[in-house]
């Protein structure tokens, strides 16, 4: 029922999309030049070496500036300019701290509360008896079918809603330009997915019998699905807070740069999913190569 045409249709995408979607120049942080470096070391045979961008993006590299007497040739002083320069981090440490705070203490309230959701509707609903073993399955299996659900959904309306469709673009699009502060208009999509997750849980929660399990097993993998996002897009592509020996996960190195190269539209939007994303560009013909090529090049001490 998927109708995806993201992996085939790289090459015929709409040239209107690109030229309007072309991520915007700005400056980067000292520590992204850093990373951008290590990019450009392995792609050097490109005709346009990448850099990263405020908001953790790959695109095209601008040209060096000329170089510029002690102290900027606008009258500014090396102190003046150490001084921004620790502005700016101080800043960007408040901003991670406050996505950090928001990050953890929301996904410490969700567990705590599918937790005691889980035991309650089945004590509710067993009623001393032997375990509805059935239903048990039932949940355990919509949990998983939620998740990699989830993925397929985010995959389809990635290109298709937040893309394409021009309402959803006038929201997405805040994620393909630099951020101003912890928060964007995109993050509202988090909301909107939470809705059908709370609906299918507290529908699951008052049903007995193998259609409330499944309808809770259902809320709760996509709320599962919720959480590792967050984890995985927002703190470790996005660096919009730290997530620690997470970044050190091979397969997880990979998810992070070819999510970056969706924000470079090297390939057409490729890859519009997020946990699958290296299968998709995987199978676009030396693409996969290329993404070997940067995990190996990048920095991750620094994630």
């Amino acid at each position: 029922a998927m109708a995806y045409r993201g992996l085939g249709g790289a090459a015929a995408t709409p040239q209107r999309r690109d030229i309007r979607r072309a991520p915007p120049r700005c400056n980067v942080s000292e520590r992204q030049q850093v990373d951008a470096a290590q990019v450009d070391a392995v792609r050097s045979e490109a005709a346009a070496e990448p850099a990263r961008s405020a908001h953790g993006r790959l695109h095209a590299k601008p040209p060096a500036p000329a170089a510029q007497p002690p102290g900027g040739g606008d009258g500014t002083t090396a102190a003046d300019a150490a001084n921004g320069l620790a502005e700016r981090r101080a800043a960007r440490q408040r901003e991670q701290m406050t996505y950090q705070v928001s990050a953890i203490g929301a996904t410490a309230c969700m567990t705590f509360l599918a937790i005691m959701a889980t035991f309650w509707r089945f004590q509710w609903h067993n009623h001393d008896s032997d375990i509805p073993w059935s239903e048990v399955y039932a949940t355990l299996a919509l949990v998983a079918g939620g998740v990699f659900g989830m993925e397929m959904w985010a995959r389809w309306a990635h290109r298709v809603l937040w893309h394409d469709f021009e309402p959803g673009w006038v929201l997405h699009k805040s994620h393909h330009e630099p951020r101003v502060g912890p928060f964007e208009k995109n993050d509202i999509f988090a909301i909107v997915n939470g809705v059908p997750a709370m609906a299918l849980c507290m529908f699951g929660f008052v049903t007995p019998g193998v259609l409330g399990g499944m309808c809770f097993g259902g809320g709760l993998g996509i709320s599962l699905f919720g959480i590792a996002y967050m984890f995985v897009h927002d703190g470790l592509v996005h660096r919009r807070f730290p997530v620690g020996p997470l970044s050190q996960v091979p397969y997880m190195k990979r998810v992070a740069v070819a999510h970056q190269l969706h924000h470079s539209e090297k390939y057409g939007g490729v890859p519009w999913g997020l946990f699958l994303g290296p299968q998709e560009v995987a199978a676009i013909p030396g693409a996969g190569e290329e993404l070997d090529r940067l995990v190996e090049g990048l920095d991750w001490s620094k994630r």
